[in-house]
């Protein structure tokens, strides 16, 4: 039998775009052979997935599970929305999400796990699907968040499926009051991190980068001021974005009248214990996702004559 280098597995994967693991197993299978191994591949369906992996996916499910004092929400991406709307890619996606408890955010580990009732793990899974359904699918990222003694609020906006939609929110919330109060304020603020789309939880935790570039912002437009009047200009400036872009500190879209910081204390008070909020996740599908202009779902619609 040829002896099977790392260089002809690396040759064989630049040739298909398959993963390692498979290129080995298909010049194993095929004493070495390069034409040999690519029709091996081809026949499994693993070469067909492949080439696939090059178009854009830009549409999908976002899934949410949450076990315990545990969340996670996994956004799935496929090419076409009428794929999100199969029920196999969703129970695909509802099995990769309550993975995504254990994965605790990490997208690699999270692709190396074994999928439920299969030999294979979520790669390969996915890149069976793949083959199977006869679009790209790629799980694209994960998120957890986890509290030691209080309740994961979760919900998701624009819902194809139970746990899954366009958007998923999850949001932290930590104390020893009343569960089911708790669980109930957890939803009505993750509905409202949907809705506003916060940045972060407070202007202490805005990105440095974020903030230096409102702050040049401010600058440029009081270019000349004082530096003692400019100083002053800054601190309001940063303080109005706050309000716009800090949950905390945003107006509350259940009661315009108090802030967010105010709704989490009534809910404390309310559950018989201070909660402290201690992050949220807010997943968006096909967010930061550049289209082409040939991607497929375009494609599709141009030859439909639409």
């Amino acid at each position: 039998m040829a002896a099977i280098t790392a260089a002809l597995v690396s040759a064989l994967r630049e040739k298909t775009g398959v993963g390692m693991m498979d290129c080995k197993a298909a010049l194993a299978a095929t004493n070495g052979e390069m034409d040999a191994a690519v029709d091996w591949l081809r026949a499994k369906g693993l070469a067909k997935a492949a080439k696939k992996s090059t178009r854009v996916a830009a549409e999908g499910l976002v899934g949410v599970s949450v076990r315990g004092l545990t969340g996670a929400a996994v956004e799935v991406n496929s090419e076409t929305d009428f794929v999100a709307r199969n029920e196999k890619f969703q129970a695909m996606v509802a099995e990769i999400a309550k993975l995504g408890v254990d994965a605790g955010g990490s997208s690699e580990k999270l692709k190396t796990m074994k999928f439920p009732g299969s030999t294979h793990d979520v790669a390969a899974y996915v890149a069976e699907m793949v083959a199977t359904i006869g679009e790209n699918m790629t799980v694209r990222r994960t998120a957890a968040l986890s509290v030691t003694d209080g309740v994961i609020g979760s919900y998701i906006h624009n819902q194809a499926a139970p746990g899954m939609g366009k958007i998923g929110v999850l949001v932290a919330l930590e104390g020893t009051g009343k569960k089911d109060e708790i669980a109930a304020f957890g939803r009505m603020l993750a509905m409202h991190v949907a809705a506003t789309n916060p940045v972060s939880l407070d202007l202490a935790s805005v990105p440095k980068e974020v903030l230096a570039r409102e702050t040049a912002i401010l600058e440029e437009k009081n270019a000349g001021k004082p530096a003692n009047v400019m100083e002053k200009i800054i601190a309001s400036g940063l303080k109005s974005y706050a309000k716009d872009n800090c949950l905390l500190e945003q107006a509350y879209v259940h009661d315009g009248a108090k802030t967010v910081a105010q709704a989490l204390a009534e809910a404390g008070n309310k559950s018989g214990a201070a909660l402290a909020l201690k992050g949220f996740v807010r997943m968006q599908l096909g967010e930061g996702i550049e289209k082409g202009a040939d991607d497929f779902a375009a494609e599709v619609a141009k030859m439909a004559g639409n």
